[in-house]
């Protein structure tokens, strides 16, 4: 028998998140109904739920690194999804808009991706709910052998591919320094390793420098030695070929202006940070030193679709960045967590997955 109502966690105030209860809509005849496992919670989330970022009001149902099992589906849904697949949600998009056409589908100019879409109280995608109905174009694929909290990286992943494929990393070539050994950072690292390059990861903190380290990377304390020299003696003086800056931070910003190669070299200004942060540089020096500088923010569908890849077939392996799972009952508890300097990606469990039945 299929649910009629959802539980779900929501942002009902600065520092206070609540579970509540919705009747779910019924599926239309190109949607999937998913019985959400877990949802992790990003940086995004608990910025808000801090009152350090913005977002649309309250009450927010957020959430949006999100993975479960589909139990049923609309009759047009073709056989690409089945019953049993485990899915990630991507983000709903109208497919018809500019953004949409050039396959960005985050920056859908019909559908705002916090908006009420889903109900006429709450702003956001229902990431924290225990089951939700969306369309199929909304959805990606992914192993079953993943665990949840692993296959609910699809969405963070997708971003970091983005990053990497304006980086245009040469595998075997490039040397490439991550400041910021974090979920986003070590994500960035895993992914960059995977395209080929030499990472190297710059950290302060030694419960993230120990994870790198065990993650197989190159690490720099920069509490104990200079980062700027130690990235020097590591690249024969030439500096790095990239540079992500994983942290929002004014230091950081500047640290990869010295990190990188005098000449062709590239930053990736992956991280925000509140209030936003600055960067010491002026227009000349970008030009003498033909210098790129990139941002990068949400995710293409061929984006998501990599990810997916690079998850099933452990290419990136995302298994050290889950820190520790609360039930959903537990959510404000998963934001104290979550927002504690120094972990790694919290999530907040719906449904405990299914067992498996044994070849016999």
């Amino acid at each position: 028998m299929l649910p009629e109502t959802c539980q779900f966690g929501c942002l009902v105030a600065q520092g206070k998140m609540e579970v509540r209860t919705l009747p779910l809509p019924e599926i239309q005849p190109d949607e999937l109904l998913v019985k959400q496992e877990v949802c992790n919670i990003c940086t995004t989330d608990y910025q808000q739920w801090q009152g350090l970022r913005e977002h649309q009001g309250y009450p927010m149902a957020g959430g949006h690194e999100c993975t479960g099992i589909v139990i049923a589906k609309g009759e047009a849904v073709e056989d690409t999804f089945n019953i049993g697949d485990r899915v990630a949600v991507v983000y709903d998009y109208c497919g018809y808009c500019q953004a949409c056409k050039q396959g960005e589908v985050t920056g859908c100019e019909n559908i705002q991706q916090f908006g009420k879409n889903y109900s006429g109280t709450y702003y956001g995608i229902f990431g924290f709910a225990d089951y939700f109905v969306r369309k199929a174009q909304s959805f990606v694929k992914l192993d079953t052998d993943l665990s949840p909290s692993e296959a609910a990286f699809v969405e963070p992943l997708s971003s970091v591919v983005q990053n990497l494929n304006k980086l245009r990393l040469r595998g075997g070539i490039d040397t490439v320094v991550v400041i910021g050994g974090g979920t986003m950072g070590l994500l960035n690292a895993e992914t960059a390793r995977a395209f080929g390059a030499r990472v190297i990861v710059s950290e302060i903190m030694p419960k993230k420098t120990a994870t790198a380290q065990a993650m197989g990377f190159e690490t720099i304390n920069a509490n104990a030695e200079d980062p700027i020299q130690a990235v020097k003696n590591r690249t024969n003086g030439r500096g790095a070929d990239v540079v992500i800056v994983a942290v929002g931070a004014t230091i950081a910003n500047n640290q990869a202006l010295q990190m990188v190669k005098a000449k062709d070299g590239k930053i990736s200004l992956y991280a925000a940070g509140y209030p936003a942060p600055e960067m010491e540089i002026d227009s000349n020096t970008i030009h003498y030193r033909r210098l790129a500088l990139i941002g990068t923010y949400g995710s293409t569908i061929a984006d998501f679709a990599t990810a997916a890849f690079l998850l099933n077939t452990k290419r990136v392996d995302v298994s050290k960045l889950v820190e520790k799972q609360f039930p959903l009952e537990q959510i404000q508890e998963a934001f104290v967590c979550a927002s504690t300097p120094g972990s790694f990606r919290v999530s907040v469990v719906m449904n405990q997955p299914e067992e498996k039945e044994e070849a016999k």
